[in-house]
């Protein structure tokens, strides 16, 4: 109640003129840098590679100025709010007062007895008609400010959504991924609009929609941890170009779609070393490239499914492992640069799924094991080596099992049919409870 709300108006012309500072900036950019790779005397590969880049800082002047103007008006739309609605809560409480009531500067509402006369003060005492009479009234101006209190939070509630939303660059393929948004408006009421409608899905025929997508980048850093009480130490160095993801579902009741689709490109090393009862195990990985997968599904309850996944790899990666336990002795390596792509498929009933995978790509590669270990109770010493070049191809076989959509699905079954055969419903649970155990 005692903000000074003109702070607002006073931030949004300091935001209109930046974007007057950053029209300025446009014009000297576009004439004594842009304006190099225009004319006659630079042409070729670099001139057109300079050109792009150009653009794009081009670009970002002119979605600069766009976002500091919508800021503008986000901030005197926020002030108009806020005078409007303090102005009724004022008024709100200046009519309760004057029908005998007092408000304190938390908004709680009494019954003023000291502006009672002695005789109304008697009757007040004594009559408890007139007592139940001024409970109603007290709840009445109490709703009555409390709504008011609610209408300003949330309109500071829509101003803070407006203010977050409007810095997000809305076009990631504009040549940056954290740019200034070149598309940013004014609406407090339509930002608003587009979070609620995010939050509780889009509603069509039965089916409810819900997604996210997020965009890091660029990023350098790197973190090193451990031992973690003497039995594992870990260390990461990254440099993130970028890293977009968009998912999504679709359920109508038992049905859900759903879909996902990432694309990372970057630098990355990890190293890890650790032990236990078990054995010791040190590994260590690195790439450098772009990556890309999408995958798709169909799935009903947890009984039935069928999937597609596409995945691409562009850069190059090593990796070696080496392990030391009861029942292994081995080491492994692999290398890999060029391109490489995979295609999957399956479906999947009560949890358990088959599919198979195709793989493809270009480049040179090599993996290789060598070691001592125990498989289906024997044990063998040797070891296998695998190189590639040029082109390459090649196929497998993958199979998942969920224990939790079995143990739905058994329950499902178990349900269905009823008490009239519980020994079976039972027997049903045993062997999901087993199952389970083993994952």
């Amino acid at each position: 109640m005692t903000t000074d709300l003109s702070a607002l108006t006073t931030a949004a012309d300091r935001w209109d003129g930046m974007a007057a500072e950053f029209s300025k900036q446009e014009k000297a950019y576009k004439r004594d840098v842009h304006g190099i790779t225009m004319g006659d005397s630079w042409v070729g590969l670099s001139a057109y590679a300079a050109n792009r880049r150009f653009d794009t800082t081009l670009k970002e002047f002119q979605n600069a100025q766009a976002e500091a103007k919508a800021i503008a008006s986000l901030l005197r739309d926020a002030h108009t709010q806020f005078v409007d609605l303090r102005g009724r809560l004022r008024s709100a409480r200046q009519d309760a007062v004057d029908a005998g009531m007092k408000v304190s500067d938390q908004g709680v509402v009494a019954f003023d007895t000291e502006k009672l006369t002695q005789g109304e003060r008697t009757a007040y005492v004594h009559d408890p008609d007139y007592q139940e009479s001024v409970r109603k009234a007290v709840a009445s101006w109490q709703q009555r400010i409390d709504q008011l209190v609610k209408d300003v939070g949330e309109a500071d509630k829509g101003v803070e959504i407006a203010l977050a939303a409007v810095v997000i660059d809305s076009d990631p393929s504009d040549g940056t991924l954290n740019g200034f948004n070149g598309k940013a408006y004014g609406d407090i009421e339509r930002y608003e609009a587009e979070a609620a409608a995010a939050k509780e899905g889009l509603k069509i025929s039965g089916w409810v929609s819900e997604g996210k997508f997020t965009v890091t980048g660029p990023d350098v850093g790197y973190t090193v941890t451990g031992p973690k009480y003497g039995k594992e130490a870990s260390f990461k160095a990254y440099a993130d170009l970028f890293h977009a993801t968009a998912e999504g579902t679709l359920t109508n009741g038992q049905w859900k779609l759903s879909g996902i689709a990432d694309v990372y490109g970057g630098a990355r090393a990890t190293a890890n070393f650790g032990f236990n009862e078990k054995g010791v195990v040190g590994k260590a990985e690195a790439s450098v490239g772009v990556r890309a997968l999408a995958e798709g599904r169909a799935e009903y309850g947890p009984y039935a499914g069928v999937y597609g996944r596409v995945e691409g790899f562009a850069g190059a990666e090593a990796a070696v492992q080496g392990k030391v336990a009861r029942d292994e002795l081995t080491v492994s390596a692999k290398a890999f640069a060029g391109e490489k792509h995979s295609v999957a498929g399956g479906f999947e009933v009560a949890g358990i799924g088959i599919g198979a995978s195709a793989e493809g790509g270009t480049g040179v590669g090599a993996e290789a094991w060598w070691g001592l270990k125990k498989e289906d109770g024997k044990w063998a010493l040797g070891g296998d080596a695998f190189v590639s070049a040029a082109i390459g191809a090649g196929a497998g076989v993958e199979i998942t099992f969920d224990p939790d959509k079995f143990g739905a699905a058994v329950d499902g079954a178990a349900d269905a049919v009823g008490g009239a055969v519980d020994v079976v419903g039972d027997a049903a649970g045993s062997v999901r409870d087993t199952v389970g155990n083993w994952f």
